[in-house]
């Protein structure tokens, strides 16, 4: 059960031809050593074309980018704003697990930069994403403005300029109730001296130049770490009026640190991955909720097991214990249809889709529902939310249980439980 996230998108986990590019883009060419099919990552004029190029023949975007602000990597960037569709995708009150080109979406992009890329991205993938961007830096926000005009994005990307000592997530200035998701590249690094050591570390001298400001690459209250966590304490007052709280990250030691924060929290709804391009540079992203839809295992499970505190999956396979297909799927149908549940089974595809508003699968349940029928109630009447929804779902092999919608995790875990023993008892 993946999403499935609309238009093609370009195959950035290998590294951009470059040959390619300059035969596309007569621009590219210029700063292209056509002898070799190399470019000078070091000329700050060549970085700046080839963001420009790609934005340009991938996405039909234009952009202007100032000598003095940072130069986005298009790969990189593109890679967040994907997996930000997938999060969104895959935790949809639908519970379809995919795309839906009529869902309304708002998202918030904390420190914009000058070349408002996520947003300019996000709006040329997905039709109906809207965007409210913030940046602290006018001369930022006066170029991002800029490249906004130039898409025609008026009415769908908004800028605000923020205050370095207000709110990160302005929705009351905004005006906005709620929205989808807020994301953010905050500034890797606390000070000029953590630069300097984190690039002495490497050994190595940068792959590409850097032309990011200060106030882009330095944020003295901890570097990225600090700004998340700073992120984490405003979620926790806004709490539900932002479905999924993001944030890419530069170094791993930053990930494990947000990731306590979240655990010291209480936060159970968390997804981590590490997202990938062709070229070498490795960073992650994080997100967290405080609502209750859950998403599919690849969004939070992606290449960290093992590695760092991951989310209970939100996937089970269970044995179909050498059972088929078509008799997995009449056990598992019967069993849910006797019991006080809402279930729909679609026997042509084998899916099914149900909810539960408390546990009613183990035996004291059973026992309190013949109690309720012999006393003519029915608790079903009961105006209760959603404990747990959930699909059930055939792969070559297992039966999948996918975990919808819910907070109780020892509740999903007992309702795969009790799907487990029904086909092994029936076997």
């Amino acid at each position: 059960m993946s999403s499935s996230s609309g238009p093609p998108a370009p195959n950035y986990t290998q590294n951009v031809d470059f040959n390619t590019l300059a035969m596309q883009d007569a621009e590219f060419s210029k700063v292209l050593d056509s002898g070799k099919g190399h470019m000078n990552f070091h000329d700050p004029q060549a970085v700046k074309q080839l963001t420009k190029s790609l934005l340009k023949r991938d996405f039909s975007l234009e952009v202007e980018l100032p000598d003095d602000r940072l130069c986005p990597p298009v790969p990189i960037r593109h890679a967040y704003i994907r997996w930000l569709q997938e999060l969104v995708d895959t935790s949809s009150p639908t519970y379809t697990d995919e795309y839906d080109p009529n869902q309304i979406v708002t998202g918030i992009d904390i420190g914009t930069g000058a070349s408002c890329i996520y947003p300019l991205l996000g709006c040329s993938i997905r039709p109906k994403w809207r965007f409210a961007a913030t940046d602290i830096d006018q001369k930022s926000l006066k170029s991002a403005w800029g490249n906004v005009e130039s898409n025609d994005f008026e009415d769908r990307i908004r800028l605000l300029k923020s205050n370095p000592d207000g709110p990160l997530i302005p929705l009351n200035r905004l005006g906005l109730r709620e929205a989808d998701f807020a994301m953010c590249n905050p500034p890797f690094y606390s000070s000029k001296a953590d630069m300097d050591v984190s690039a002495a570390a490497k050994h190595l001298p940068p792959s590409a130049v850097c032309t990011g400001a200060p106030g882009e690459m330095i944020y003295e209250k901890g570097g990225d770490a600090g700004f998340v966590l700073r992120m984490v304490e405003e979620s926790l007052i806004l709490r539900e009026r932002v479905q999924w709280y993001t944030s890419m990250l530069g170094k791993f030691s930053s990930v494990e640190t947000v990731l306590k924060k979240l655990d010291d929290c209480g936060v159970t709804n968390f997804a981590v991955t590490t997202l990938v391009t062709g070229g070498k540079t490795k960073r992650w992203a994080i997100a967290w909720s405080f609502r209750d839809l859950r998403p599919a295992n690849v969004i939070p499970r992606k290449e960290l097991a093992g590695k760092v505190r991951l989310p209970f999956p939100s996937i089970v396979e269970i044995p179909k214990e050498g059972q088929s297909g078509a008799s997995i799927a009449k056990i598992v149908n019967e069993k849910l249809r006797s019991l006080d549940l809402q279930w729909e089974w679609d026997e042509l595809t084998g899916i099914g889709t149900g909810c539960a508003r408390r546990n009613v699968w183990s035996r004291a349940a059973r026992r309190s529902r013949a109690r309720a029928k012999a006393s003519e109630t029915d608790s079903m009447n009961i105006d209760e939310t959603v404990a747990l929804a959930f699909k059930i779902y055939p792969t070559t092999e297992h039966l999948a249980v996918r975990w919808l919608q819910g907070i109780d995790q020892g509740l999903f875990e007992s309702f795969c439980g009790m799907v487990k023993r029904t086909i092994r008892e029936a076997n």
